[in-house]
């Protein structure tokens, strides 16, 4: 059976702070660790109420801390915001304190408005320097040279499994040109899912970092006791989709019995196709999607996200999905 693994936001619902989303998301990762999965990522957004991961690096030295097997790391590092050396001496620092258990994945996007990237990054241009700026980000793990006039201190010479992020074709193909393993954001940008890893496994290089294509997908997750359950929990998801597109950004809703009478016909049709990679249901239906997403894609590895209002009702989920994972791998 392929791994699964966590990808959390860190979300902050409403009647909650940024304070308790780290309480809770320190708790997932430790069920994480109890339950197998295999790597618990972390995803760089800013001025996103709802979000609170924005410090993405010094949250995964809380979850590293606070846990003993799992892998921790970013999914990703949106490197337009970021000078490579910068970031080399973030997950070099990370890697020392936690020794093979640290992932660094790269994203091309601002992962927020351009008025905010702007404030970010200051003489930043475009994201055009993305292939540039990856090479010169993995030179930084090399081991340091004779003369070498700037190092990654710490960060030269550790092993930090980098990965490429995305959306789109651009991603798959760097990532295959360069031999790195490739993660697609699937969870929300599915329409070129088929076509990126298709490119993505045709076009890999083998590299020193990487012998074959490894491709990890991204896939919405919410589960309950009963189907019934599970929707009401994804209607968390679904509102969250209609305000972002409305331009009204805001922190985590809780669900809501009658989601037709949320949104527009419109709407609907929009979240419904962003939102295409789910599985949302009961254990049954749980493990049936599951099986059927596997079968079809082939990933290499799931990473799982569940953007549900209630923590406990996001720990059971996890757990519900763990269980179905186990399920399939006694049936294979």
């Amino acid at each position: 059976m392929i791994p699964f693994s966590i990808l959390d936001l860190a979300p902050v619902t409403e009647g909650s702070d940024a304070a308790r989303s780290f309480r809770h998301s320190l708790q997932l990762a430790q069920l994480g660790e109890r339950l197998g999965y295999r790597r618990y990522w972390l995803a760089e957004h800013h001025n996103m109420p709802g979000i609170a991961s924005a410090a993405t690096a010094v949250l995964i030295g809380h979850i590293a801390g606070g846990t003993s097997t799992i892998r921790v790391g970013a999914g990703g590092i949106m490197l337009p915001n970021h000078a490579p050396l910068q970031v080399a001496e973030q997950f070099g620092t990370l890697a020392s304190l936690y020794p093979g258990r640290i992932d660094l994945g790269l994203g091309r996007a601002p992962g927020t408005d351009q008025a905010t990237a702007r404030a970010l990054r200051r003489y930043f241009d475009s994201a055009d320097a993305f292939p540039s700026d990856v090479i010169e980000l993995l030179g930084y793990f090399e081991p340091a040279t004779p003369g070498q006039a700037v190092r990654a201190v710490p960060g030269a010479g550790l092993e930090v499994p980098v990965w490429l992020l995305g959306s789109s074709l651009f991603s798959a193909k760097l990532a295959a040109q360069l031999g790195l393993p490739f993660a697609f954001a699937s969870h929300f940008a599915p329409d070129a899912m088929d076509q990126a890893l298709a490119i993505y496994r045709r076009d890999f290089r083998p590299s020193a970092r990487l012998a074959e294509p490894y491709a990890i997908l991204a896939l919405n997750v919410v589960a309950a006791d009963s189907d019934a359950e599970a929707r009401r929990l994804f209607t968390t998801q679904q509102q969250a989709f209609v305000n972002l597109r409305r331009g009204r950004p805001g922190l985590i809703p809780p669900p809501i019995d009658d989601i037709e009478a949320f949104w527009t016909p419109t709407e609907r049709l929009g979240v419904d196709q962003a939102l295409a990679c789910a599985v949302v249901g009961d254990p049954d239906t749980l493990q049936r999607g599951l099986a059927a997403f596997i079968a079809r894609y082939r990933p290499d590895e799931l990473l799982l996200t569940a953007n549900i209002f209630d923590h406990a009702a996001r720990l059971h989920s996890f757990e519900l999905a763990a269980a179905a994972r186990d399920a399939l791998a006694a049936a294979a």
